[in-house]
């Protein structure tokens, strides 16, 4: 049985990491220190010869700090899947692959970013962030199927995935503290690929190359409401493809 390695074949993965929340820090109003925990679903098209939907879910936790309602650094770490539909879809009748998608469990992620607000006046304000996830690990998964009759086995990972993004965001403030807010981003997401043997049929490719996410621009709103004993909920939803959206619960201290 043959048995080869290949790094997946995707132009680019989607990570943003959550959401980039309100453009104003989350903190008190002389500033502080936050914690969060969320959970994000994230989905996009990409293209590489092929389109492809990519999947994931995610859940993490943050800590950052706040200097004030102009400043703002955290950080998040997170478990994350990814699953990639069609993925094994092959386009040639002498090869079969037993199953269409990539599908891997959750791996560990980390993800920074930074914030800053300028408030027009006391309902509008504008902000600017920039937001960075890294993943620790591969994810890897393993498809077979029979080429001309013959069985093979071949095993597919991600390697060096990472993404940035850069945003601007318009923010209102409705009555009892609620942040309704909106903007554009960019992002750049890219991740190694390669693969030791081509498998007729597949979207695999003998040698190794770089991929890179094939939208760079993305659209973003959401919606931040106090709740009782420093609690707060927030709802946000991302369109850059396809649509991306998540819930988070932060504490200030």
């Amino acid at each position: 049985m043959a048995s080869v390695s290949i790094l997946l074949f995707v132009r680019g993965i989607a990570v943003a990491g959550g959401p980039f929340g309100p453009p104003e820090p989350i903190a008190k109003p002389g500033g502080g220190l936050h914690t969060a925990f969320g959970y994000w679903y994230q989905q996009d098209t990409y293209k590489n010869g092929t389109e492809y939907a990519i999947r994931q879910n995610q859940i993490y936790s943050e800590a950052g700090y706040g200097f004030g309602n102009r400043w703002e650094v955290h950080a998040r770490i997170g478990l994350s899947d990814l699953e990639v539909m069609d993925a094994y879809r092959s386009t040639s009748a002498s090869t079969v692959a037993f199953r269409n998608d990539f599908a891997e469990n959750w791996k560990f992620f980390t993800a920074v970013g930074a914030k800053g607000f300028y408030p027009i006046n006391g309902v509008f304000g504008i902000g600017s962030f920039i937001h960075g996830t890294y993943y620790f690990s591969d994810f890897t998964d393993k498809v077979s199927g029979t080429q001309t009759g013959a069985p093979y086995s071949v095993d597919v990972g991600v390697k060096g995935l990472w993404d940035v993004n850069f945003g601007v965001g318009l923010q209102a403030t409705v009555p009892y503290g609620v942040k309704m807010y909106i903007g554009p981003y960019i992002y750049y997401s890219e991740a190694r690929i390669a693969s030791s043997a081509t498998i007729a049929g597949l979207a695999v490719t003998a040698g190794e190359a770089t991929i890179r996410n094939k939208n760079v621009l993305g659209g973003f709103a959401g919606v931040e409401v106090p709740l009782p004993k420093g609690f707060r909920l927030n709802l946000e939803g991302q369109y850059s493809e396809r649509l991306s959206a998540g819930v988070a619960v932060a504490y200030t201290y």
